[in-house]
């Protein structure tokens, strides 16, 4: 089966071509790791994916979404997370683990979405940044408009959480480049309104992102795979497109881009989206093809045999699920069973597998 077929990000090798994406949960302190994250992780390394990322995690204070955000920022958050991410590799079987390095811009400081709003600065938020002073939507605080050494101080912050997300153990690193966080910010002609080097035309709006690639790129060893993610649509008129973003890919994959994580939308609250089951496989499938580069499709991807069909006709190279891992930690080795593939599973849980299904599972060594 296709799904189950290994994969190489470069150097790091792959088991098979499912992804856990990454996930905010909402539950560190001061940007560093806790409890929770220790037995979510712990969960999901156990799952037999592929390659399992860790949330969105910021790469400096305010480039958080929430106050509960994890980031990679300081000395202390870089010793949380090596600390619980070390204590959660012990109970699993061994995987590879991305991080996806995330600035939130003008969507940052926000409560948690059980709670909603915005956290005003004298709460413990902050004041947000963006291209442009342009609000998300009407009745939004008002973005600073970043200014020439704000691009600077940001750009090094990116390079020096990929420092750090090496340090840690991290194997595979992401830029987040969607969901209308800064750097999609800089990307579409909805958010960013600069006359300036960074703005204006489709080399304009993508300076930026380029540059903070390139910052990521070269503080990272060449056996560390970095690639992106991106919204390939806005979904709304006179915003980034698909096409957009096969010119954009084509370019990163000149700079060393190992692979595009491919979604969309999260600019705009006017966006009118098509849900469908795997809405962005179209779009996965127009980079892989236009731009020569591993994708990653996601979205909308819930069935073994649907994931399956994505790898084997090409459309993508990895499928990523992420509530359907919250809501079955397990999917890999239930795939396993439905497509007459193997997954990995620690030794404690094997004898769990119902009658005929136990075949499926490959023994992991007992952890303690």
């Amino acid at each position: 089966m296709a799904l189950f077929e290994p994969f190489r990000l470069g150097e790091v090798a792959l088991a098979n071509r499912i992804v856990v994406s990454p996930m905010c949960q909402y539950s560190a302190r001061s940007g560093c790791a806790t409890d929770w994250h220790l037995v979510h992780w712990g969960q999901l390394l156990q799952s037999g994916a592929g390659l399992v990322y860790v949330e969105a995690t910021a790469v400096e204070p305010e480039g958080r979404i929430t106050p509960q955000c994890l980031g990679i920022y300081d000395d202390a958050c870089e010793r949380a997370f090596t600390e619980v991410m070390a204590r959660a590799r012990r109970c699993a079987p061994p995987v590879p683990v991305a991080m996806q390095l995330a600035h939130a811009g003008r969507k940052g400081s926000s409560a948690a979405p059980w709670v909603g709003g915005r956290v005003a600065p004298g709460a413990g938020g902050w004041q947000t940044v963006a291209p442009s002073a342009v609000p998300y939507a009407e009745g939004d605080p008002v973005p600073e408009a970043i200014d020439a050494a704000g691009l600077a101080r940001v750009r090094d912050a990116f390079a020096q959480a990929a420092r750090r997300a090496h340090r840690a153990g991290v194997d595979v690193v992401e830029i987040h480049m969607a969901h209308g966080y800064l750097l999609h910010q800089f990307l579409s002609p909805l958010s960013n309104l600069r006359e300036d080097a960074w703005g204006g035309d489709f080399d304009g709006r993508t300076r930026f992102p380029l540059e903070v690639f390139d910052a990521v790129r070269a503080a990272l060893p060449a056996s560390v795979p970095v690639g992106v993610r991106v919204s390939a649509t806005d979904w709304v008129d006179g915003g980034w497109t698909v096409d957009d973003t096969v010119v954009l890919a084509t370019v990163l994959a000149a700079h060393g881009c190992a692979f595009v994580d491919v979604s969309s939308a999260g600019i705009s609250p006017k966006q009118r989206i098509e849900s469908r089951p795997g809405l962005h496989v179209p779009f996965a499938r127009a980079v892989r093809h236009g731009a020569s580069v591993p994708t990653i499709a996601v979205g909308l991807i819930t069935e073994p045999a649907q994931a399956d069909a994505i790898v084997a006709a090409g459309d993508a190279d990895l499928v990523a699920l992420a509530r359907g891992f919250l809501w079955n930690p397990r999917w890999v080795w239930h795939a396993a069973a439905r497509l007459g593939a193997t997954a990995v599973a620690p030794a404690q849980y094997e004898r769990a597998a119902p009658q005929g299904a136990d075949r499926v599972l490959v023994r992991g060594s007992p952890h303690r």
